[in-house]
């Protein structure tokens, strides 16, 4: 199991558009995948309990990624929410 603290550091955190590219990114992959906030954890693949996460920029989310392709899965989604689901300012 891979396993990380990560902040959502984009301007309108896991709003639908950067659930919606996590779960694109998330649903290639074969490991199960998990976000988690002081309150709750949910299922990375699932659009709806990724935006019942309620996490607004600056929250710290625990990603956790486990199965046979877990090292591709963590590494991806990492870089994905490292750089703000692609909607940070240049």
């Amino acid at each position: 199991m891979q396993q990380t603290v990560i902040t959502i550091i984009n301007p309108l955190g896991l709003h639908a558009r950067a659930a919606s590219k996590l779960v694109d990114c998330a649903k290639h992959f074969e490991a199960a995948i998990t976000l988690a906030t002081d309150s709750a954890e949910v299922d990375g693949k699932s659009i709806m309990k990724l935006l019942l996460l309620g996490a607004p920029m600056g929250t710290q989310v625990t990603l956790r990624v486990d199965g046979a392709d877990e090292e591709d899965a963590f590494l991806n989604l990492c870089e994905l929410i490292k750089n703000g689901f692609g909607e940070l300012e240049e």
